[in-house]
């Protein structure tokens, strides 16, 4: 099959592409502002998630930047310094939240191909993402405390990615990290080689193309619904789900493929 785009949509800020294995393509597309992250950007990303969440052939998303050197540098600075009204300034600082809240809820699993350096609200991004592969050379961080900022959005997604204490280190410091240290922390998944970087992505992205879309769905709703609960309400949160998951067809259909050693053929149902 082929791996080239059968479908593209998005504006200028965002570009998203559907392949014939159910693989999107999400790219952030504003190299001039090194991938800012303002209301174009959020209305580009937006649209591109509720395409994927209504694309019934979607089976995961790549998320990745056409910037040769930075996946997104984080919240428009400018936008700090805008003469508004508090409830107007308050509002527009809950865009953000909205587009994490959107990729954790997405229906496919978010593999981030980090190509680039994430910093500030980029980085809350990634950390968004369900899994992370990072090319040799990136670096991440929270600068915002060297131009008088703090990284407030996100902190509780880096609270939920990496120990405290490294959590304090950067956000109170703002030295950035090399890719290594990020997957030394647990905000990186594999740190790969510049040449391999393509294939890796393309790998893993058409293995995740290829699990059954229903538990794939399932088990991600499961894993951020019971991410903040007491183990006893998360216990019986799965219990609901496991049940849930033994009446579909696609677990029968797993079941039948590994007892007669072929490959499955997922219905989605």
């Amino acid at each position: 099959m082929s791996d080239k785009p059968i479908s593209r949509g998005g504006g200028d800020a965002v570009l998203y592409a559907l392949d014939s294995r159910g693989v999107v393509t999400i790219s952030l597309n504003r190299p001039e502002t090194r991938n800012a992250i303002d209301d174009v950007m959020i209305d580009g990303f937006l649209e591109a998630l509720a395409w994927v969440e209504n694309e019934p052939a979607a089976r995961c998303v790549v998320l990745t930047s056409t910037h040769e050197r930075v996946f997104s540098a984080g919240g428009d600075l400018k936008g700090f310094a805008v003469e508004e009204g508090a409830l107007a300034k308050h509002a527009r600082n809950g865009r953000f939240p909205g587009v994490i809240e959107a990729m954790m809820r997405l229906k496919v699993p978010l593999l981030c191909a980090l190509n680039g350096h994430a910093l500030a609200g980029g980085l809350g991004l990634v950390m968004a993402c369900d899994l992370v592969l990072a090319k040799e050379g990136v670096r991440i961080g929270t600068p915002e405390i060297n131009v008088g900022v703090f990284p407030f959005m996100i902190s509780t997604l880096m609270l939920r990615n990496i120990p405290r204490k490294r959590v304090a280190e950067l956000v109170f410091l703002g030295d950035q990290l090399s890719a290594e240290e990020a997957q030394e922390i647990g905000i990186v998944n594999r740190v790969v080689a510049a040449d391999q970087f393509s294939d890796t992505v393309a790998h893993w992205s058409q293995r995740l193309a290829a699990k059954s879309p229903l538990m794939l769905k399932l088990g991600k709703r499961a894993l951020f619904e019971t991410q903040d609960l007491p183990l006893q309400g998360a216990l019986i949160l799965l219990q609901q789900y496991l049940t849930l998951a033994q009446g579909t067809s696609d677990v029968k259909e797993g079941v039948a493929a590994f007892m007669e050693k072929r490959p499955p053929v997922w219905r989605g149902e």
